[in-house]
């Protein structure tokens, strides 16, 4: 890791003054996890929790700022909805049917619950649901980026969510946490804050390790930090763990994007990062004139 330290090794003026910046950050794309928006003993959503996150977003809205929101849930709150516990079925294409099946039914009900929390806010929620296909197709991104465009110019604030009701392996994004930095680059937003149940970037895993070490800045992403990258979550609810977190800062940093990974334990978390507090990890944009957005969504999970 002696590599990956020097990287974060940066006078405290200079890093204080990149979080600095955050105060003034205008286009924000914030993601939140079915982990986060879900009780742990049941599975089931977390009314408070989320109208705690929908009041947050809607102060923003009010200083000013655009929003655009990214979440998951969809499958867990039809899962509720039609009373299933656990996916026990033979095979992976059974599987996938349920899990689609029960989107189907918790995206329109997600939705609903997000619609109203706005509305008691005065806000306006709009749904925008995404594939592979949306960033891979040249129409289909010029007409994403221009619906975008639209609603924020509306006032509109986009609720984004992978289309699982029709996403497959060969044409999902897979997870959120890569969707909401891809969003992040679509936009050209300024920040991108994807809230998890952890509280940054560490060396290794702080729930195994006692001697891992928190990362407060990243100021440029190398293979060293790419390889922390951990395939587990701390949870059974959602898709994304640390690996894909840092794919996400290797797109939105790569766009021109500061990104930030902090804990959603306490939703004002939110606010504070703005007011450029210390909290979770922040990832420096560094445009590369060289990423192709396109290209490089194609050749996930390939």
């Amino acid at each position: 890791m002696e590599g990956g330290d020097k990287e974060v090794e940066m006078d405290g003026n200079e890093m204080e003054s990149v979080r600095e910046r955050l105060k003034e950050k205008k286009r924000i794309v914030v993601k939140i996890g079915s982990s986060s928006l879900t009780h742990r003993e049941t599975g089931d959503m977390d009314y408070i929790r989320m109208e705690k996150l929908v009041r947050e977003l809607s102060d923003i809205r009010n200083q000013g700022k655009e929003v655009i929101l990214v979440t998951s849930g969809a499958i867990a709150a039809g899962k509720n909805a039609v009373n299933l516990r656990d996916i026990r079925v033979d095979s992976q294409t059974e599987s996938l049917a349920v899990k689609q099946a029960c989107a189907a039914v918790g995206q329109a009900r997600l939705m609903m619950t997000y619609q109203k929390l706005f509305a008691e806010y005065n806000q306006v929620a709009a749904q925008i649901l995404m594939t592979k296909n949306t960033i891979v197709d040249n129409l289909n991104r010029y007409n994403a980026h221009n619906t975008f465009s639209e609603l924020l110019k509306m006032g509109a604030i986009p609720v984004v969510n992978e289309n699982d009701t029709v996403a497959t392996y060969e044409i999902g994004i897979g997870d959120n946490d890569t969707l909401s930095a891809i969003v992040a680059a679509l936009v050209e937003a300024d920040l991108l804050i994807l809230l998890s149940d952890i509280d940054g970037l560490y060396t290794d895993d702080p729930r195994t390790n006692p001697d891992a070490r928190f990362i407060e800045q990243v100021d440029r992403l190398t293979e060293e930090f790419m390889e922390m990258g951990k395939a587990s979550t701390g949870s059974s609810i959602g898709t994304g763990g640390m690996n894909t977190k840092l794919t996400a800062a290797k797109i939105a940093t790569s766009s021109n994007v500061d990104m930030v990974i902090a804990n959603s334990r306490d939703i004002g978390v939110l606010h504070r990062i703005l007011a450029a507090e210390k909290e979770g990890t922040l990832f420096v944009a560094h445009q590369d004139e060289n990423f192709d957005l396109p290209y490089f969504v194609g050749s996930l999970h390939m």
